[in-house]
C-alpha cells in the first residue's frame, strides 16, 4: 500500500511540474512512479502523462509508444488516443492519426477540439495525396527521360538524374521510387554501361538503401551481388567509387538493421540479413584475384572488406564473419598481396593496393580470439607461401617473398612465421644480389620489412648489413640504392632516442640522412621510390642531429609534405613517424633519480637524452615545421579514406598536433590552416591514446581561442564529446583540467551548447571534480558549473532537497581562493535571482551562511562585493523571514555603508535595493530621501 501511495505522490509531483512548464522534470517523476509496483489503471495514467511530456519535448516516437501503452490498458482512453494522434501526425503517419481521431469522435461526438483536429488532418492528408500523385508522375517522367535512347538533350538528362538522386534522399521519395518499380528501372540504367547513367543509378540506390534494411535486401535480391561486384570492378574510376559507396551503405543497413523508426512496416517481420552479408562479401572476395577487375576496383573491394568484416569493438563477442572470411578468402587476399608488379600475368594494382591488403590481413588477425584461431591463420599463410616457393622456379619464389613482405607489413607475427620457413631467408639474401631490377626490388623490400622486426633484427644485422652496404655503394639503380639505404637506416636506428647507443660510426647516420633528403627532393625520381626516402628519415630522425638538419632543409620538408598529399597513401605512416620524432611527441618518462643511482651502481645501461632534444630545441623545431606548412599536410592526411590511415597512424598525427598547439601563440595559425577541423575526426576514432591526444589539442585551442571562430557553424557542437572524454577518471590531472576549462568556455556561449554538454552526461563528472583536492581542477570544475547553471536542468539539481550542491556553493563562496569564491558566488547570485526557494534554503545548509555573505560584502574585490550584494538583495526579496535574519545581524550596518559608496555604483545599487526591501517589510525605517 505504501508503494502505491508513493506512486500517487510522484504522479501529483509530476502534474505540478508539468503545469509549471518543467516538462523534463515531470517526465522524470512519472518515470520514477512507473518503476514502483503500482496498479494497472495507475500505470495507464502515468503512461498517458508521459506521452504529454514527450509531445512537449518534441520526442514524438516516445509519445506514440507511451500513448499506445495507455490505450492497451483502456481502449476508450480519449486523452491517450488524442495524444497518440498528435504524435502520429508529427511522425508523418497521417492515416493512422486520422484513425485515432475518428475513434475519439465516436466516443465523444460533440467535442469541438476533436472535430477541428480531424478537419485539419483531413486537409493535410489531401495535400499529401496530391503531392504523392504529383511525385508519381515525376518519377515516371524522370525514368522516361533517362532511358529514352532518342533523347539527345544532355542537360535535360543531367537534370532528371539529379532530381532522382535528390528525391531518393528523402524517405518518402525513396519509398515512392521503390514502389514505382524503380529498382528494375535503375537496373536498366546500370546495364546501359554509360558512365553518367550508371552514376545516377548508383547514387539513387544509395538513397533507397540508407538506413532501411528490408529495402536493401529487396534491392540486393533484384540486382544480384555479382552485378554490383562487376560494377565495382569497372575501369571508370568514378563509377567504381560510386559502387563502393553503395555497397558500404548496404553493409551498414544490413549489419545495423533499420535505423529509422517505421512502426508497422517492418516491426512484425524479423529480417535475417546475415546471408545477404555473406553473399556480398563472397563476391568481393571473388573480385580480388579476378584479372579483369580494375586496379581501383580491387582497392575499393579491399577497403570495403576492411570496414565490413572485422568487429567494430572488442566488446562484440561474435567474430564469426572474420573466421568465415579467413576460411573462404584468405588465399584470395594473399593473391593480391603477393602480386609482383610487371611480372607476366600479374594483377592490375595501384601503389596503395598492397598496403590495403596488409591492413585487411592485420585487421582479420587482430579479430581472432584464441590461439587455435591464430594457429589456423598461420597454417593457411604458410601453406600459401609453400605453394609458391616449392616447384614454381624463380617466379614462384618471388611471389612467396612478396607474400612475406605483405604479411610483415600487416600481421607481423604471421610474417615472422613464414620468414622462418626453410629456404625463405636464404632466397631473400641471394635475390638481393640479382642483376634483374624487379627481382632485386622484391628481395630488398622483404629484407627492409624484416629488419625492424625484433625476431629477425640480430640475424639481419649479422648477415644483411654488409650486403645492404654493398648494394647501396655499387648499385647503379636509384630505386635499389634508396631501398638499401632504408634497410641501413632501420638497422642504424636500433638505439632509438638513446644518445649513448649508436649502431654506426660517428657521422654515418648524418650521411645517410643527407642522402635521404637528396633523394626526397629529386623530382626526377618517381613518387613511389621517393617514398622510401621518407621511410629512411622516419628511422634516422630518432637522432636529434638529424632532426635539426631536417627542419633547416625547407626543400626537404616541402617535398615530404607534397608526398603526404599525393595519391600514394602508403607514405602516411612514415611522414607521421618523422614528424613525431621531430616534435619529440612520443611518450617519455623521466627516470627516477634513485633508480638511476642503482643502475649506475649495478653498471647497467642508462639511456641518455641528446642535448638537442631539450625543450628549447624542440620548440624551435616546431616553429620551423609550422612555418613550412605542416598543418595543411596533416589536415590532408586526415582526410584520407585509405586503409593506410590506420589507427596507429591516426595516433601519431594526434601526437604531432598536440605538440603543435603546445604554445598558445601558435594555436591561431594551426586553426587557420585547418588544424581544428582535422582534430575532430582524430578525437572520435582511433586508439584511445590517439583520441585523448587529439581531444587535449582541441581543449587547448578552445581555452585560448574564440570557440565560435575556431569551430564555426555546426562544428562547435562536434567538439563537445571529445572534451567530455577528458573528464574520465583514467585521464591525467592536466587532461581533466584542460577539459574543464574548455567546457567552461563552451558552456558560456549558448543554451544549445549547454544542452549538448548535458546530453553527453558531463554534469556528474563536473560535480565530481568540484571535490578534487587539486585546487586548480576544483576551481575549473566550479567555474564550469557556474556557466552550466544557466540551464534549467542544472538549476533543478540545486533545487533538489536531498542534495548538497547548494551547500558546496555557499561554502566555496567563503574560501580563501578569490577565483573560486568568484565562481561560486556568481552561481549563487544567478540561482537566487531565478529561484526564490533557493534563497530560503541558504540559511538551512550551513550555520556559517551569514559569516560567508558578510565576508563577500567586505571583500576588497568589487566583483565579489557586487555578487554578495546581489545574493543578499535576492534573499531579502524572497521571504520576510529570511530578511529578518539578515537585518538582525551586522548585515544592516554593512549594507548601509555600501549603499552610500559612490565609487562602486553597481554594489551601491544592489545594497540600496536590499535595504528598500527591508523598508517595505517594515523591518527598518526609511532613511533620508526614502519614502
Amino acid at each position: 500500500m505504501e508503494e502505491a501511495v508513493s506512486a500517487g505522490r510522484l504522479r501529483e509531483e509530476g502534474n505540478a511540474l508539468f503545469q509549471a512548464g518543467q516538462h523534463r522534470a515531470a517526465l522524470a517523476a512519472y518515470t520514477r512512479a512507473l518503476s514502483l509496483d503500482c496498479s494497472g489503471p495507475e500505470r495507464a495514467v502515468l503512461h498517458r502523462n508521459r506521452a504529454a511530456c514527450h509531445l512537449k519535448l518534441e520526442d514524438y516516437a516516445e509519445a506514440e509508444a507511451d500513448a499506445s501503452k495507455a490505450i492497451e490498458a483502456d481502449g476508450r482512453d480519449m486523452k491517450a488516443l488524442f495524444r497518440r494522434s498528435q504524435a502520429l501526425q508529427k511522425l508523418g503517419r497521417l492515416d493512422q492519426a486520422i484513425s485515432d481521431l475518428q475513434r475519439c469522435i465516436s466516443l465523444e461526438p460533440k467535442n469541438k477540439a476533436f472535430q477541428e483536429a480531424l478537419r485539419a488532418l483531413g486537409s493535410s492528408m489531401h495535400e499529401k495525396m496530391k503531392t504523392m500523385s504529383c511525385t508519381d508522375s515525376k518519377v515516371e517522367q524522370m525514368f522516361q527521360i533517362l532511358l529514352d535512347p532518342e533523347e539527345k538533350d544532355a542537360d535535360k538528362k543531367q537534370k532528371a538524374a539529379q532530381n532522382l538522386i535528390v528525391l531518393a534522399r528523402e524517405e518518402a521519395g525513396a519509398e515512392k521510387i521503390f514502389q514505382s518499380d524503380g529498382v528494375r528501372l535503375l537496373t536498366r540504367l546500370l546495364d546501359t554501361a554509360k558512365a553518367d547513367l550508371m552514376l545516377a543509378a548508383l547514387r539513387t540506390l544509395v538513397g533507397l538503401c540508407s538506413g532501411h534494411r528490408s529495402r536493401t535486401m529487396a534491392i540486393l535480391a533484384e540486382l544480384g551481388a555479382p552485378r554490383l561486384s562487376a560494377v565495382l570492378g569497372v575501369e571508370h574510376e568514378q563509377v567504381s567509387l560510386a559502387a563502393c559507396n553503395l555497397l558500404h551503405v548496404m553493409f551498414d543497413s544490413l549489419r545495423e538493421g533499420l535505423q529509422k523508426d517505421f512502426r508497422g512496416k517492418e516491426d512484425a517481420v524479423v529480417l535475417d540479413s546475415s546471408k545477404d552479408l555473406k553473399l556480398l562479401i563472397k563476391d568481393l572476395l571473388e573480385l580480388l584475384p579476378l584479372e579483369g577487375a580494375s586496379a581501383h576496383g580491387r582497392d575499393n573491394a579491399l577497403n570495403l572488406l576492411i570496414k565490413a568484416v572485422p568487429r567494430k569493438s572488442p566488446k562484440e563477442t561474435n567474430n564469426s564473419m572474420s573466421l568465415w572470411v579467413i576460411d573462404q578468402g584468405l588465399k584470395k587476399i594473399l593473391e593480391v598481396g603477393s602480386t609482383v608488379c610487371g611480372a607476366p600475368g600479374s594483377l592490375p594494382v595501384t601503389e596503395n593496393t598492397r598496403m590495403s591488403a596488409s591492413v585487411l590481413l592485420s585487421k582479420l588477425y587482430e579479430d581472432l580470439k584464441c590461439d587455435a584461431e591464430r594457429e589456423n591463420f598461420h597454417h593457411l599463410c604458410e601453406d600459401y607461401v609453400r605453394s609458391w616457393f616449392e616447384g614454381h622456379e624463380l617466379a614462384g619464389k618471388l611471389r612467396a617473398i612478396q607474400t612475406v613482405s605483405c604479411l610483415l607489413q600487416g600481421p607481423s607475427d604471421a610474417g615472422n612465421r613464414v620468414l622462418e620457413l626453410e629456404g625463405i631467408m636464404d632466397s631473400v639474401l641471394s635475390l638481393c644480389a640479382s642483376v634483374c631490377e624487379a627481382h632485386q626490388l622484391v628481395a630488398v623490400e622483404a629484407l627492409i620489412h624484416a629488419a625492424d622486426k625484433a625476431k629477425r633484427a640480430s640475424f639481419i644485422t649479422a648477415n644483411g648489413v654488409s650486403l645492404l652496404k654493398e648494394i647501396y655503394k655499387h648499385s647503379e639503380r636509384d630505386s635499389i640504392r634508396i631501398r638499401a639505404l632504408v634497410g641501413l637506416c632501420k638497422l642504424g636506428s636500433a638505439g632509438g632516442t638513446d644518445f649513448s647507443m649508436k649502431q654506426f660510426a660517428e657521422g654515418s647516420t648524418m650521411k645517410l640522412a643527407k642522402q635521404c633528403r637528396k633523394w626526397l627532393c629529386n623530382e626526377a625520381i618517381d613518387a613511389g621510390t621517393r617514398r622510401w626516402a621518407v621511410e629512411g628519415l622516419a628511422y634516422l630522425t630518432f637522432d636529434a642531429d638529424v632532426k635539426e638538419e631536417f627542419v633547416e632543409d625547407k626543400a626537404a620538408m616541402q617535398a615530404m609534405f607534397q608526398l603526404a598529399k599525393s595519391e600514394d597513401r602508403s607514405v602516411l605512416y612514415a611522414v607521421a613517424s618523422t614528424l613525431v620524432n621531430c616534435t619529440n611527441s612520443y611518450d617519455h618518462e623521466e627516470p627516477d633519480p634513485q633508480m638511476l643511482e642503482l643502475a649506475k651502481y649495478a653498471k647497467q645501461h642508462i639511456p641518455e637524452q641528446h642535448p638537442k632534444d631539450k625543450p628549447d630545441f624542440v620548440k624551435r623545431r616546431v616553429r620551423k615545421l609550422l612555418t613550412a606548412g605542416v598543418v595543411s599536410a596533416l589536415a590532408c592526411m586526415v582526410k584520407s579514406e585509405n586503409p593506410a590511415l590506420t589507427n596507429s597512424c591516426r595516433e601519431l598525427i594526434s601526437r604531432v598536433f598536440l605538440a603543435l598547439v603546445a604554445e598558445a601563440e601558435d594555436r591561431g595559425g594551426v586553426v587557420a590552416q585547418g588544424g581544428g577541423k582535422a582534430l575532430i575526426p582524430l578525437s572520435l576514432e582511433g586508439t584511445e591514446v590517439g583520441q585523448t591526444k587529439a581531444a587535449q589539442a582541441l581543449a587547448k585551442i578552445t581555452i585560448t581561442s574564440n570557440p565560435e571562430m575556431a569551430f564555426p557553424g555546426e562544428r562547435i557542437y562536434e567538439v563537445v564529446r571529445p572534451l567530455v572524454s577528458l573528464l574520465h577518471l583514467q585521464r591525467t590531472g592536466l587532461e581533466n583540467f584542460e577539459g574543464l576549462m574548455a567546457l567552461t568556455n563552451l558552456a558560456g556561449i549558448s543554451e544549445r551548447l549547454r544542452q549538448k554538454i548535458l546530453k553527453e552526461k558531463a554534469v556528474p563528472m563536473i560535480e565530481g571534480y568540484m571535490f578534487e583536492e587539486h585546487e586548480l581542477i576544483r576551481l575549473a570544475a566550479t567555474e564550469c558549473m557556474c556557466n552550466m547553471a544557466m540551464s534549467k536542468e542544472v538549476q533543478e539539481l540545486f533545487l533538489a532537497e536531498d542534495s548538497d550542491r547548494l551547500k558546496l556553493m555557499v561554502l566555496y563562496s567563503g574560501e580563501e581562493d578569490e577565483k573560486l569564491r568568484r565562481a561560486a558566488s556568481g552561481t549563487l547570485a544567478m540561482l537566487t535571482a531565478l529561484h526564490p526557494p533557493i534563497c530560503k534554503r541558504i540559511p538551512q545548509v550551513t550555520v556559517h551562511w551569514l559569516e560567508i555573505l558578510q565576508a563577500l560584502l567586505l571583500s576588497p574585490s568589487t566583483e565579489l562585493q557586487h555578487r554578495g550584494a546581489v545574493v543578499v538583495m535576492n534573499m531579502m526579496a524572497a521571504e520576510r523571514g529570511v530578511a529578518e535574519q539578515l537585518i538582525a545581524s551586522e548585515m544592516l550596518e554593512i549594507l548601509s555603508v555600501l549603499a552610500k559608496d559612490r565609487d562602486k555604483p553597481r554594489v551601491a545599487q544592489a545594497a540600496q535595493e536590499a535595504l528598500a526591501q527591508a523598508v517595505a517589510y517594515g523591518l527598518i525605517k526609511p532613511g533620508p530621501g526614502q519614502e
